[in-house]
């Protein structure tokens, strides 16, 4: 499996990979990034500045996803962690990890010196991973996301 960053052509996959995650884990799919008028354009949302997209590729197939942007209306040293999602077959091998670190170093590149993120309650191995990497909860929302069906908010200051 290779991590690298995405291409124009990746569009279709990584959107319906990130569907199928939802469908997966029935993720509800209002105030979620499931309806996010950029999940078809990924490569165009994140070819902007200070802002990556990362797919795991495995045998030509997208198998993962996980991209850094500027949190939207928010102080410009914050960022956010954004549509971190992996097929069944990828989970447990440390790819997540990997994904993490890449996504964090380029934030902290990028000038960022915090991360925030928002995931879903059930999600737990998620929540593992970002608990391990740095974040910690925290009691509202950040920004403007859009994504009012997240209720788990998670910072990481990217300094420590």
């Amino acid at each position: 499996m290779i991590i690298r960053k995405i291409q124009k052509e990746d569009n279709q996959a990584v959107a319906e990979l990130i569907r199928s995650v939802f469908d997966e884990m029935n993720i509800p799919k209002v105030g979620t990034a499931y309806e996010d008028p950029c999940l078809d354009l990924m490569f165009e949302e994140y070819n902007k500045p200070r802002s990556v997209y990362y797919v795991v590729e495995s045998e030509g197939r997208i198998v993962g996803g996980a991209g850094i942007a500027p949190l939207a209306n928010e102080v410009e040293t914050f960022c956010e962690l954004q549509k971190m999602y992996f097929l069944p077959e990828t989970r447990g091998l440390g790819i997540g990890s990997q994904m993490m670190e890449m996504c964090l170093q380029s934030a902290r590149d990028f000038g960022f010196e915090k991360c925030y993120l928002e995931t879903m309650p059930f999600m737990l191995a998620a929540q593992k991973l970002y608990k391990k990497s740095g974040f910690e909860n925290i009691c509202s929302p950040m920004g403007s996301t859009g994504h009012t069906s997240c209720p788990v908010w998670m910072l990481k200051d990217l300094k420590i």
